[in-house]
């Protein structure tokens, strides 16, 4: 696998030292953030979907229930 380079700003190389110890190194900790990012993206993609087909299939939610939901579900 070919080696990427990223450049990172100060405070991001701060943050990198601080978290490499507890990941096993600065690769590993870019390879949890990577994976919880993506975690993350997938968790949003189908909060959106399952509004949606609650859309179709019984009327919009409320603002008020969309945030219920997503404070019960973490987003």
């Amino acid at each position: 696998m070919a080696k990427a380079t990223v450049r990172l700003e100060t405070e991001d190389r701060q943050l990198l030292e601080r978290l490499a110890p507890k990941f096993g190194g600065r690769e590993q900790a870019l390879r949890e953030a990577l994976r919880r990012l993506a975690a993350d993206q997938d968790r949003k993609e189908a909060f959106d979907a399952f509004l949606k087909a609650w859309d179709e299939e019984d009327g919009p939610l409320s603002e008020d229930e969309i945030a219920a939901v997503a404070k019960r579900c973490g987003l």
